[in-house]
């Protein structure tokens, strides 16, 4: 079964070609890396596959909904972390995650629940009171990654989710998200510019310039080489 389906997508601004003809599958329970440097396309990206912009050309599915032709139901099986953070730093963690309930239709007893299991499944649940703006930053990474698991998603989308953080806190985040994909058979799609957030045995593509450039196991890809060599040597990088 297919999580997320991309089918020769391609986006330009402009005269720049951003994505060239992109397809990948990620099969539902599957942890899929996006391993691209600044400027390879993962951004844009992104932003076509939840639908802040649409291609011109190519087909996205989402857990079997076509992006274009049944977005309601394609987007509501997603579930999203951007770069930068959308929590309102004023309101404690609950209280974000009240109001991201509330805006998926759940209110009462459903959203308490719905609310206590995702800050359990992050071990959050005792900065629940806490204001937002008082948790360190890989706290609040954990906090909008139990925000968008509140309303079920089949997908996980993360674009560079751990920009900013100390190595201790990506090594966390990076270990949450994988026991997503392993435990609740959640399909994920993390980006990153940092080859040590990708394991041997995770799906790995690596974007260059719009296009994929290499795609199947990291450790497969890798061969005897560190990966972060093989990275930088494949996308022209190395000195």
């Amino acid at each position: 079964m297919t999580g997320l389906s991309v089918r020769s997508l391609s986006f330009s601004y402009g005269t720049k070609r951003a994505l060239d003809a992109v397809s990948f599958d990620v099969d539902q329970g599957a942890f899929c890396a996006l391993l691209g440097p600044n400027g390879a396309g993962k951004s844009t990206l992104y932003g076509l596959l939840t639908r802040l912009f649409t291609a011109p050309e190519g087909e996205i599915v989402i857990a079997g909904h076509t992006l274009s032709q049944n977005p309601r139901a394609a987007l509501a099986q997603i579930g999203v972390v951007f770069q930068q953070t959308t929590l309102d730093l004023d309101l404690t963690a609950r209280r974000n995650l009240t109001y991201f309930a509330a805006l998926h239709g759940l209110s009462g007893r459903t959203a308490h629940l719905k609310i206590d299991a995702a800050l359990d499944r992050l071990d959050m649940a005792e900065r629940a009171g806490e204001r937002t703006r008082d948790l360190n930053g890989g706290h609040r990474r954990r906090l909008e990654i139990a925000r968008c698991l509140i309303h079920d998603p089949s997908v996980l989308l993360l674009d560079e989710p751990t920009v900013g953080l100390d190595a201790a806190a990506r090594r966390a985040i990076t270990d949450h998200v994988h026991d997503l994909s392993q435990t609740d058979n959640l399909t994920v799609l993390w980006a990153t510019h940092l080859a040590d957030e990708v394991r041997d045995d995770d799906r790995l593509l690596i974007l260059h310039k719009g296009q994929i450039l290499e795609d199947g196991t990291a450790g497969a890809l890798r061969g005897a080489l560190p990966l972060t060599d093989h990275f930088l040597l494949r996308t022209g990088a190395a000195t």
